[in-house]
């Protein structure tokens, strides 16, 4: 599963940074986070209508880890202890952490919530991202970008590289048959 950084401004402005494993883009411009009621982030997102999702990238590990085991609703200075940088998003109501090479800004949509999942659904209104991750055709790369994923099985973290097919043509011949 992609290794997602979310982060929201508080009520006072203060900056939080959340690892979500559990999300993916749901459409061409949406995206959906399943994060519990109650969570900081949870509590931002429903404040501030909107929030920035980071591709945590094996440089940036150790805090795309820390942002997971650390709770923002027990520890103040959490996103303060990385050293790390945040600046506001020129889109939506939420921070931009300079460290992570690619960002998607996000505005709220809606929450979800069954009786078996809560989601929160967010409509993509920007994506940045550093030249350093970039093709040629000036879309994002991921053998350049080396995005981390959270291995569930092995509670391991894996970083991308080496494409190994073409999406939409892989399975192609068998469509022959």
């Amino acid at each position: 599963m992609p290794v997602l950084m979310v982060a929201t401004y508080d009520e006072s402005g203060k900056v939080n940074v959340m690892n979500a494993a559990w999300g993916q883009i749901c459409d061409e411009d949406k995206i959906i986070l399943f994060i519990g009621e109650g969570k900081k982030t949870w509590l931002n997102i429903k404040a501030s209508k909107a929030f920035t999702v980071a591709l945590a990238d094996e440089a940036h590990m150790d805090a795309a880890d820390y942002f997971g085991i650390a709770s923002g609703n027990k520890i103040d200075d959490k996103f303060e202890r990385t050293g790390y940088h945040a600046v506001r998003s020129g889109k939506v109501n939420a921070p931009v952490i300079e460290e992570f090479p690619v960002a998607m800004e996000c505005e709220l949509l809606e929450f979800l919530h069954t009786d078996y999942v809560d989601g929160i659904v967010g409509r993509i209104v920007n994506v940045k991202a550093e030249e350093s991750v970039l093709s040629d055709n000036g879309k994002i790369d991921p053998a350049k970008l080396h995005a981390i994923m959270f291995d569930t099985f092995q509670s391991g973290y894996y970083s991308t590289g080496e494409k190994v097919g073409k999406a939409w043509n892989a399975g192609a011949a068998l469509m022959k048959k």
